[in-house]
């Protein structure tokens, strides 16, 4: 719940137009997507040197009906940076955790690539 002030939006931007509505706003949504039960999985990273976020990642896990009433995990967010390849492989081992049968990653060109 501290991620604003470490720079989370200003992460977001070199992905796609963010919009600041102010911190109250961030943090209704971030109680609201935290408030959802095994959803929402964000990963971020801050150095202790700066205390900014120089990495992070999101997997939205989506239930389904289909497959045996399986889920599909949405890896979103993404800012890659070196560290972002780990970011990545953090996300898809918790869509594993949860028995998602899919990965599928939205590129930042919105193109979804499947992992596995």
């Amino acid at each position: 719940s501290t991620d604003y002030h470490r720079g989370h939006l200003a992460v977001l931007s070199v992905l796609t137009f963010v919009s600041d509505s102010g911190q109250s706003i961030w943090l209704a949504q971030f109680h609201f997507m935290r408030a959802a039960s095994k959803t929402y999985y964000p990963i971020d990273n801050v150095p202790k040197q700066t205390d900014q976020i120089v990495v992070l990642g999101c997997v939205f896990i989506e239930r389904k009906f289909l497959r045996g009433l399986g889920s599909v995990g949405h890896i979103e967010d993404n800012r890659i940076k070196k560290l972002g390849l780990r970011i990545i492989q953090m996300l898809t081992g918790i869509n594993a955790n949860n028995g998602c049968y899919k990965t599928i990653h939205f590129l930042s060109s919105g193109h979804p690539g499947v992992l596995f």
